[in-house]
């Protein structure tokens, strides 16, 4: 008797450790590819691979039939044709690599989110898409790593942040911070006492989103493009602005980069569709307004 209790009390110890291997968290280990919506896909095209020097059609990109753009081995800016009328974000998906798809979908369903089934790109690689509380689309793909070399012309091979308009950061942070484990790199706004933008970091990289906070509901649509955006990196911001234009990029005399709240060198330049595309350098120049960092900078 003491014997099959024994068996039955190892049993259920091992069941309770399989139940809770199958409902833990994966690692989310940075943003994948950001895809934009496009009203012209020519222009856009120009856009990605002549004045940004991106390439298409290699890297994590080949076998994926809408427009792609390799920025590295493991990450891509993808494009998709705006179908009627524009919509208010035109930042279409944010999708961050997580090591066990399947596990990561598992959790969050346990945790009573809402995710569409698990599907496969073109290459063969499994990813879910699903909606943050505000309504975001966001997805989950398996982290990969494609050969891939960057061509001379490339300005940038990183991609470390995605921002969004966000109405209530409380919300959000229920889910990025609470249920995902996003931590915390930097808070600042305008004015040193105001929070205009939070900036969160994957729980396992340093790549981060960023809320963009206290926007009027009414804002239009060029306004919308300044707020949904996103960001490359780049080592010095004052080579860059020289690369671009070289490539062709039309820039107005004022027009040159700065330092902003965030103690960062940037500057920011606009797709054919206004989305923002942000050029940032990887640390601080000087100290930021409001609050220091809390996390480690992102790396080249």
């Amino acid at each position: 008797m003491k014997r099959f209790l024994l068996l039955m009390a190892v049993s259920v110890v091992c069941l309770s450790a399989t139940a809770q291997e199958q409902t833990s968290r994966p690692k989310i280990t940075g943003i994948a590819y950001v895809r934009v919506y496009a009203a012209d896909l020519n222009r856009s095209r120009e856009f990605y691979g002549k004045i940004l020097g991106l390439t298409s059609g290699s890297g994590g990109c080949l076998g994926i039939t809408r427009p792609c753009y390799t920025v590295n081995s493991h990450q891509q800016v993808e494009l998709a044709q705006i179908a009627g009328g524009a919509p208010d974000n035109l930042l279409a998906t944010v999708a961050f690599a997580t090591s066990n798809v399947e596990q990561m979908r598992s959790y969050l369903v346990g945790h009573g989110v809402s995710a569409k089934p698990i599907m496969k790109d073109g290459n063969g690689l499994e990813y879910f898409d699903l909606l943050d509380p505000e309504g975001h689309p966001i997805s989950f793909v398996q982290q990969s790593d494609h050969f891939f070399s960057p061509s001379a012309d490339q300005i940038a091979t990183r991609l470390f942040h995605a921002g969004f308009i966000v109405k209530d950061n409380a919300v959000e942070d229920r889910f990025y911070r609470g249920l995902l484990g996003f931590r915390m790199y930097w808070h600042g706004g305008f004015k040193d006492t105001d929070m205009d933008w939070e900036e969160l970091q994957v729980p396992d990289g340093s790549d981060w989103i960023e809320y963009m906070l206290n926007i009027p509901a009414r804002t239009d649509q060029k306004e919308r493009g300044i707020h949904n955006h996103f960001s490359l990196g780049v080592a010095n911001i004052k080579t860059t602005f020289e690369r671009l234009r070289v490539h062709g990029l039309k820039v107005a005399p004022d027009d040159k980069p700065e330092i902003g709240r965030d103690g960062k060198w940037s500057w920011d330049i606009y797709d054919p569709d206004a989305t923002r595309v942000e050029f940032m350098e990887y640390k601080p120049a000087q100290a930021p307004c409001c609050h220091p960092y809390e996390a480690q900078h992102p790396s080249p």
